[in-house]
């Protein structure tokens, strides 16, 4: 008889700080794959596959917490762009590979990966997918910034092919709700998928002239700024942005009209604290996603998003539809917490489900696929 299965905490092996390992409530039958996908995919090929990666991100965050929700943010990108098939790590000789699309540019996280992978290969060469350490760690960096600790089924394959242009189908922080939900749907996410995770591809930019891995995009040189890209925003909940994607939204907002100024729906108090943060041509700034609480793993980004304080306008959209604000408003309620629905939960599900996107297995798609020897090369 099948049994539900409770998931508790990472393995005890990763040894999360005390606090962080919360119980979820994700609900998966035992023994039953998600597709081919099957929590404890490796516990036989390679047992210590999920408590490696665990100990890497840990280490990472302990010297640098702003990787952390960068690895969330990875995770995004790879699964959102042909799906959960690590094509976003490929590098191209030419330019042309996915990652070299500006809208991959600030993408973090990519060498926590490699170190993972590397050691992974010295205990179990040619077993583990750098498809499902990009999932892993990105669920480990959720415990690890104070969310839920949560299964994932694993059991994904490396994919074949990684092309410039299939990029272009990531969310945009300048996406309208219409736009963010098209593009969740193509990829069968619904809206209260697309309130929980809308964050996770935030592009965060930083200018730094002494940045020694600067990555220059077309963006930023036709405004003859030069920048040192990187992100340390994943979910809203945590992290922050830069001043070069508000500048639109502060001054260069289409008036219904007609000409050009401040998004008319940003209350007046809010939008005098964001000018004086971000004055006309600031890109270095930083500011808060998640006003008052950047740093915790919480419910404050869809207050702030119910009472006008969102910062970016893909955020800020959230409560433009129907569908969307009735998701939000559940999760921000005071008796939440008590009756439900339950926002750790439900993200670790949402996280689920977005893992679970376009994946390739040793199934019928298995010539598809491979376990890279290296994440950024194809075999």
């Amino acid at each position: 008889m099948a049994t539900t299965r409770r998931c508790s905490s990472i393995s005890s092996s990763s040894n999360l700080p005390p606090g962080l390992a919360l119980p979820c409530l994700l609900l998966l039958l035992a023994g039953v794959s998600n597709g081919q996908l099957q929590v404890g995919f490796y516990s036989n090929s390679c047992p210590g596959a999920e408590s490696t990666v665990a100990s890497v991100v840990r280490q990472s965050g302990s010297a640098d917490p702003t990787i952390l929700p960068a690895l969330i943010r990875l995770q995004f990108h790879d699964c959102f762009v042909r799906g959960c098939d690590a094509s976003v790590l490929i590098k191209g000789g030419s330019n042309n590979a996915e990652v070299d699309n500006s809208k991959h540019q600030g993408l973090r996280g990519v060498e926590i990966i490699e170190g993972a992978k590397t050691q992974l290969e010295a205990q179990c060469p040619g077993v583990v997918s750098c498809a499902d350490i990009v999932v892993l760690a990105a669920r480990d960096a959720i415990a690890f910034t104070g969310g839920p600790s949560f299964d994932v089924p694993t059991g994904r394959l490396d994919g074949k092919v990684s092309n410039l242009r299939d990029a272009d189908a990531l969310p945009d922080v300048h996406d309208g709700i219409d736009a963010l939900r098209s593009k969740f749907r193509a990829n069968g996410l619904d809206e209260k998928d697309l309130v929980l995770l809308t964050g996770t591809h935030a592009a965060c930019i930083s200018l730094h002239f002494s940045c020694t891995h600067a990555r220059w995009t077309r963006e930023l040189k036709r405004t003859r700024a030069y920048a040192c890209i990187y992100d340390d925003a994943a979910a809203h909940t945590v992290g922050t942005t830069a001043c070069f994607f508000l500048q639109d939204r502060l001054y260069n907002f289409p008036l219904p009209g007609g000409g050009r100024g401040s998004d008319p729906t940003i209350p007046p108090g809010f939008l005098s604290e964001l000018k004086s943060r971000c004055s006309p041509g600031d890109f270095n700034t930083r500011l808060a996603l998640d006003r008052g609480s950047e740093g915790v793993f919480d419910t404050s980004i869809l207050r702030n998003i119910r009472n006008g304080f969102a910062v970016i306008g893909s955020d800020a959209a959230l409560y433009n539809d129907t569908a969307t604000v009735d998701v939000v408003d559940s999760y921000s309620g005071l008796l939440s917490n008590f009756f439900g629905p339950y926002f750790r939960q439900d993200f670790a599900d949402a996280m689920v489900r977005m893992g679970s996107i376009g994946v390739v297995t040793a199934g019928s798609k298995s010539k598809q696929g491979e376990v890279r020897k290296v994440c950024s090369k194809f075999n």
